[in-house]
């Protein structure tokens, strides 16, 4: 049997200074685990719980735009969540906004190491090798964020800009320029932007590089026609506030 791949590479030897990653970029779940099925029903697999619906292809249209390679994880985050550290407790999820995770269920120590083994850190690796293809890397991670969770108030924000206390020097510039062209802009919202051992954390954080994480409300990019429009508004956005930034 072929292994499934933990990642997915296009562009890997374009020149731009950005890698655009996509943590969340599917829902696939590998045939070796429980036979390809969690036990979810394929309505909540086809929800943000299972993956950041619509941010696999925003990235590849904007990394094409900004001629940058582009990273995306080819795991669901329900399997195991690459944006989180190895001892995060939320790493594999066995309730996720009112769903049970039939298989998550009686995951043990020893099956958590066999997904970190497949998936989760070969993901990382291969993340950790394009960021480090030039000592300049800027990263820009690309998620998608639900309208509204079961029994909360909807979420009014078209995109949402989050980041670390630790580096806002891509961020805050960023929501100001998306601000001006008139979109509702989350400043960390619809959650926080940090969170120690996740992706930015790991691989921009920790190293000093510069970075920003976009958050699209997934209605507006669950098509391709929202994810080339948006490519096309954030990709001169992105670089005139990095060629502004003297980073």
């Amino acid at each position: 049997m072929t292994p499934h791949p933990a990642y997915r590479i296009e562009g890997q030897d374009r020149p731009s200074r950005w890698l655009v990653t996509c943590d969340h970029a599917t829902n696939t779940v590998p045939d070796w685990l429980n036979g390809g099925d969690l036990g979810v029903a394929p309505e909540d697999m086809a929800r943000h719980i299972a993956y950041d619906v619509g941010a696999l292809g925003l990235a590849r249209h904007l990394a094409a735009r900004l001629d940058a390679p582009m990273i995306g994880s080819d795991f669901s985050r329900l399997v195991i969540d690459p944006n989180r550290g190895e001892d995060d407790p939320t790493l594999v999820m066995k309730l996720y906004d009112g769903t049970l995770i039939p298989a998550n269920r009686q995951a043990d120590t020893a099956e958590v190491e066999h997904r970190l083994a497949r998936l989760y850190r070969p993901y990382h690796g291969a993340l950790a090798d394009l960021a480090g293809r030039r000592n300049d890397t800027v990263i820009c991670s690309i998620h998608s964020f639900t309208p509204c969770l079961r029994g909360r108030s909807p979420r009014p924000w078209q995109v949402g800009i989050l980041y670390s206390h630790r580096d806002e020097r891509l961020a805050k510039p960023l929501i100001a320029a998306l601000e001006a062209e008139g979109l509702c802009v989350g400043d960390n919202e619809p959650y926080s932007g940090h969170l120690d051992g996740d992706a930015i954390d790991r691989h921009a954080l920790t190293p000093g590089r510069p970075n920003v994480l976009i958050e699209l409300r997934n209605d507006l990019i669950a098509q391709e026609d929202g994810q080339i429009a948006w490519a096309d508004r954030l990709a001169p956005v992105l670089n005139a506030v990095l060629h502004k930034s003297g980073l």
